[in-house]
């Protein structure tokens, strides 16, 4: 930490390595986070945030940056891999939950920071009712459908231990250069 004066002080942000797939951190169930204002959680979200960025991702977990806690970013914007995405602001979600999930289920084509190269068909519930915590502490909860649906449920499995491919048949599984030849012809 930086300190500019005595009352005040300013977290300097660091770009973590990004865990990836056979590293057991993504196979471990993530910790409950007891206080949201730690000094601690605070670097590790602003660390967290330029870590997606520069990644160009649309959402990050705690466990993809070796730390097993129950948080992640959800930041979704386009992007070449997914153009049709909203733009949004970054959101740290601390000790998610999904308070209800729709019946209705929609497919969607994934990949992760974590498994680069690889895209896959999954599964997921396109509308959900989600509660978590900011990053000072406030309890929130909202209504959330379609790709923000599918981002918030791909981070909440990395808080579980599970990454996409445990959730679709081997045959839905393409290379990102498949992947990024069928979604330009597919207009």
């Amino acid at each position: 930490m930086i300190h500019q004066s005595p009352e005040k002080e300013k977290i300097m942000a660091i770009l973590r390595q990004i865990a990836q797939l056979g590293q057991p951190v993504l196979r471990e169930k993530a910790a409950v986070i007891p206080e949201p204002g730690a000094p601690a959680i605070q670097a590790l979200i602003e660390d967290m945030l330029v870590t997606v960025a520069d990644a160009n991702g649309v959402g990050l977990a705690a466990p993809q940056v070796f730390e097993s806690v129950s948080l992640f970013i959800v930041a979704i914007r386009p992007s070449p891999r997914y153009p049709q995405a909203l733009r949004m602001e970054p959101v740290p979600m601390l000790n998610p939950e999904i308070v209800w999930a729709s019946e209705e289920m929609e497919h969607g084509w994934e990949g992760c920071l974590s498994i680069p190269g690889i895209r896959g068909l999954v599964p997921r519930h396109r509308r959900l009712r989600v509660r978590y915590l900011t990053r000072e502490g406030a309890v929130l909860e909202e209504n959330c459908e379609g790709f923000p649906a599918r981002v918030f449920q791909h981070e909440f499995d990395h808080l579980n231990g599970i990454v996409f491919v445990d959730r679709i048949p081997s045959h839905d599984l393409v290379t990102e250069k498949e992947y990024l030849r069928i979604i330009s012809s597919a207009g």
